[in-house]
């Protein structure tokens, strides 16, 4: 195996260098790639997914346009990073500790702004490419995230990275002139739904690619209900001024729209009547199809409706499933923005001496759903009640079980002089009449 393998293997754990020349000979046949995108990557002037590019520019615009969409980015993103990143360690170890607290530091991991920007680019481009930047000490000192529609992986038709050492090149889009190029250790790519995740020339999907079409139709509708409500709603005369002259008529109609405002202009004629009433239009209140491209449109998207203040109509079982579905999809986007901080914070222990398989750990972000407090309480009861160890209920709850039995000691030592025995309470699962989404938990001190 070639040094990069070792290095790629040391830094992941498992042998997963994904080119066969790093294999040597394997079993495999054929092309991972469709034949639309090995047409793709056999034709220079496609190196850059232009149609990708696309879709972004056009997502970002909505983002900027549309204070629905905007909504549905940020909440994704605040929920997904809600609580920080936490590392999880089963047999603590204090030198590890101390580098994941400055690893954090020094990438402003820490910071809720860095990491809302990160899930946000997440869920709105599909990818988020990561760039690691090492100082002449060997730290990780930056991750800084990388326009995706930028980078080309530089893979061959058979969806393989041709050399892991130039495994992606940024280019200049404006002139096609290549910027930089990442060997695979310096840029970890996350891929949110790749239409194939086998090849690597597939990049991921921005979670409202497909509402793109059905935004435009609602943005026109939402347009023309507008300009309908502006000239058919209001009410009208109608002015008859019987054997006047075409002259006289335009004399009256000047003289009587000189003292109003309206936003649209009556009805005169020189015919026999006088002045009547004319109603405007009687169906403005019907809006089914607004109402059908919003429903349309949320379905495509991470976030229910009901989330988005859209709660006509909803009953609160079905918005407590809906919720449990979103929180479902929050969890997933979680595990995927989290192997990227994790796969940093491996190169880093790499790069500092340190034998990152040697060391059981795992990063996750603190809160994997948005719960009531009861809600937490009650699923940490359950898992108690199913006698799972204590580390790790803790670590399901989204806390370091190593930094909580640390606080215990601290706290036993500086606030209990004459410290006890602490008694574990008893833990009852029984069937209920709690609300929907929580259940009758007991706890039994006695």
């Amino acid at each position: 195996m070639s040094k990069i393998g070792e290095w790629w293997k040391s830094l992941f754990g498992r042998d997963v260098v994904p080119n066969q020349a790093e294999h040597g000979h394997t079993s495999e046949v054929g092309y991972r790639p469709t034949m639309e995108r090995r047409a793709r990557l056999e034709n220079p002037l496609f190196a850059v997914d232009y149609e990708y590019r696309a879709v972004v520019a056009d997502i970002r615009r909505m983002d900027r346009q549309d204070g629905r969409v905007k909504r549905i980015h940020n909440r994704v993103a605040r929920d997904v990073t809600r609580g920080g990143l936490v590392l999880n360690q089963p047999n603590p170890s204090k030198r590890v500790q101390r580098e994941w607290r400055a690893f954090i530091s020094r990438l402003q991991l820490d910071n809720a702004q860095k990491l809302k920007s990160d899930a946000r680019a997440l869920v709105m481009e599909g990818n988020l490419p990561m760039q690691w930047v090492i100082d002449d000490a060997g730290r990780v000192v930056a991750g800084v995230r990388m326009p995706s529609e930028t980078l080309r992986p530089n893979v061959g038709v058979n969806g393989l990275f041709t050399n892991v050492q130039t495994a992606y090149t940024q280019m200049d889009l404006a002139t096609g002139q290549d910027l930089a190029v990442f060997p695979l250790w310096q840029l970890t790519l996350a891929r949110q739904d790749p239409d194939n995740y086998d090849d690597l020339s597939c990049l991921g999907r921005p979670f409202m690619d497909a509402s793109r079409e059905i935004w435009r139709k609602l943005g026109m509708t939402d347009t023309d209900l507008v300009i309908r409500r502006h000239h058919r709603s209001p009410m009208r005369l109608a002015h008859t001024l019987e054997g006047a002259s075409p002259e006289e008529l335009d004399r009256y109609q000047q003289g009587v729209e000189a003292n109003k405002d309206l936003i649209t202009t009556d009805f005169y004629s020189n015919k026999k009547g006088g002045v009547a009433a004319v109603q405007g239009d009687a169906t403005m209140g019907e809006i089914g199809d607004v109402v059908y491209l919003l429903d349309t449109f949320f379905a495509g998207s991470p976030l229910p409706k009901g989330l988005a203040g859209y709660t006509d109509g909803l009953a609160r079982d079905i918005l407590e499933d809906l919720k449990r579905d979103y929180y479902d999809e929050v969890d997933q986007i979680q595990d995927v923005l989290a192997i990227v901080y994790q796969q940093g914070f491996r190169l880093h222990l790499l790069l500092q001496g340190i034998n990152a398989d040697a060391e059981e750990f795992a990063v996750h972000f603190a809160e994997r759903r948005t719960e009531t407090l009861n809600q937490t309480t009650d699923r940490a009861l359950k898992l108690k009640a199913l006698q799972l160890p204590q580390s790790m209920v803790w670590e399901e709850l989204g806390y370091n079980a190593a930094d909580v039995e640390k606080r215990r000691e601290d706290d036993a030592k500086n606030y209990e002089p004459y410290p006890t025995d602490a008694h574990i309470p008893a833990v009852k699962v029984t069937p209920g009449n709690a609300p929907k989404g929580e259940s009758a938990t007991s706890v039994r001190n006695g």
